[in-house]
């Protein structure tokens, strides 16, 4: 698989990773452990290097899952994971304080199974801690080989030239895709600018554009797309259109819908990294055919003139969960 450079500090990955939460959390039940560890070792066949985990998911047994299914060859891949919550719990406040970032960065070690974590995210902007102390606390674990680059998860343009000054971002994660756009307004220009890589999680709109959901679909009780606004009944209806249009231009392209959505965002920039998850192989193998798309200027030319057309309706998350993105 082609390999892509994440920031300025050379962390070279593969063009598409695994985003590994739903295995564990999120999506209803967890996968079997066996049949998860299954998918992320294929990923692992098929090119991928970069592998996406976080205390919060499970809480911790994601990164248990992860840790042992990359133990065998885990010098060639990169691994990232997340600190930011109180406790490791994401239904708890924010919890970025210098010491809380340590006991995190130990904990996220042992689970992970490493001596050093590749790539470190504060998961969300902490409004109680200075960026300067969090990209500190972080710059100090650097130097100590307990963490080799610093990410950031849903900041905005402030906290990241803040933390930016401290300690070289190498990467930001944050929901970008053909139905989520917002990125592309301030944030992305800052990321050009400062030389910083872009991870979009939910490239696929939480499985929305694979067009496998329509208005008739049922989610598990613990699947929290429950309580997304977008994920409404009325809303996947009127959202339908763009799943549409998105199987018109695969058809045109000899792909599917999922191909020509990732194949998209990897034509906006050569820093972009998407990573999509799945539990399923077969998913795994139609997102890493994603990387063999090629759409050309006119290709994408259509693809933004059918976009305009088409107006998104629905909230990306409920209102307890969007007062935690930094603006």
């Amino acid at each position: 698989m082609q390999k892509r450079t994440l920031g300025k500090g050379g962390l070279e990955v593969s063009a598409l990773g695994l985003g590994c939460m739903g295995l564990s959390f999120g999506y209803g039940p967890a996968t079997e452990k066996a049949d998860a560890i299954r998918v992320i070792r294929t990923a692992y066949e098929r090119g991928v290097t970069f592998f996406d985990t976080a205390e919060v998911y499970g809480p911790f047994v994601n990164e248990e899952l992860v840790g042992e299914a990359l133990a065998p060859f885990r010098d060639q891949v990169v691994i990232a994971t997340k600190f930011g919550f109180q406790d490791g719990d994401s239904k708890k406040p924010m919890d970025s304080r210098p010491e809380r970032i340590r006991a995190v960065a130990e904990a996220s070690l042992k689970r992970l199974k490493t001596d050093r974590i590749d790539l470190f995210y504060q998961h969300r902007v902490d409004p109680n801690v200075p960026m300067e102390d969090v990209a500190g606390t972080v710059k100090d674990l650097i130097s100590e080989g307990k963490v080799k680059h610093f990410g950031l998860s849903e900041a905005g343009e402030q906290s990241i030239r803040r933390a930016h000054a401290v300690q070289p971002v190498a990467a930001l994660q944050s929901e970008y895709s053909m139905w989520w756009r917002e990125p592309e307004q301030k944030v992305m220009p800052v990321l050009e600018e400062l030389g910083i890589g872009f991870v979009p999680f939910s490239p696929l709109g939480k499985g929305f554009l694979t067009g496998a959901i329509d208005a008739s679909t049922s989610f598990d009780k613990s699947d929290f797309r429950n309580i997304v606004p977008r994920f409404s009944e009325e809303n996947r209806k009127a959202n339908a259109a763009l799943v549409d249009v998105l199987g018109r231009l695969a058809d045109g392209k000899g792909a599917t819908r999922a191909q020509i959505a990732l194949a998209w965002l990897l034509a906006q920039k050569p820093w972009i990294v998407p990573i999509p998850g799945t539990t399923k192989l077969s998913r795994l193998e139609e997102n890493v055919g994603a990387v063999s798309v090629e759409l050309s200027a006119a290709d994408l030319a259509a693809i933004e003139a059918a976009l305009k057309a088409i107006q998104v309706v629905g909230e990306r998350y409920p209102a307890q969960m969007q007062q935690r993105v930094d603006r």
